[in-house]
């Protein structure tokens, strides 16, 4: 179903990217955005999901700083429920004052079944926040990636993220995202300049998107990805 309002890196160093890739600069504390304050001091925070690279993988999305996003430091799983443990990485340089959905890729625990629903709690410093995953039959997780690009709606109407692998210093950037059929959002990204430097690793990047008028909730939805590494890569948006 649709959402429902809609160069090689080897061994333990994949593992550690797998726990939660896009490192970025620290911040001042928690992550900002709308929320409200608990009886024990804890922001409650708004907070979303996606399936990724056939089931192996989620990406949590939430709102703060484009330039300061959160890694995961733990991720476990007890019965249906998986517990995640954001951090804001360590560093002295200054984070953008923009406030933005930005998404932490997750590696799930040993034994999380995708066909099964999910229900995600995850906390900051300072803040929580929960959300849930609907299963999807054909999901199988587990086992090693195969490297390719993959895509999951998350709740939010429209809003959906990508996976894709390359260098972890280069993330692709989106420059426009279209419905341009019934069935396919055409997502383009920004060409990068001609003196990027680039790690030559081979890393997990996770974006986040979103169509300005959420598709048909019955319909099966196709993203293409073109423009820079990008070549009209067609690839399903894994439902929530």
């Amino acid at each position: 179903m649709a959402p429902r309002t809609r160069s090689a890196l080897a061994g333990l160093g994949l593992a550690l990217l797998l726990t939660g890739v896009l490192t970025a600069c620290a911040t001042g504390g928690g992550t900002p955005g709308s929320g409200t304050d608990t009886d024990d001091d804890t922001t409650e925070q708004e907070v979303g999901a996606a399936w990724l690279d056939g089931g192996r993988m989620v990406g949590i999305v939430t709102q703060g700083s484009s330039t300061c996003i959160p890694t995961a430091e733990e991720a476990t799983l007890e019965g249906s429920v998986l517990s995640v443990v954001l951090v804001d990485a360590e560093g002295d340089a200054a984070c953008t004052a923009d406030l933005v959905p930005r998404v932490t890729l997750v590696g799930l625990p040993e034994g999380a079944d995708p066909e099964k629903d999910l229900e995600i709690e995850v906390t900051g410093d300072g803040w929580r926040g929960d959300t849930d995953l609907e299963g999807v039959p054909g999901l199988t997780g587990g086992g090693e990636t195969d490297y390719l690009p993959s895509a999951g709606w998350t709740d939010v109407d429209g809003q959906f993220v990508i996976l894709s692998w390359g260098s972890s210093s280069c993330v692709p950037v989106i420059e426009s995202t279209e419905a341009t059929s019934d069935t396919e959002i055409t997502v383009t990204f920004a060409t990068p300049p001609d003196d990027q430097v680039c790690t030559m690793d081979m890393a997990p990047r996770g974006v986040v998107t979103a169509v300005t008028e959420p598709p048909n909730d019955d319909a099966e939805f196709f993203a293409i990805l073109t423009g820079a590494e990008f070549d009209n890569v067609r690839i399903p948006i894994l439902p929530n």
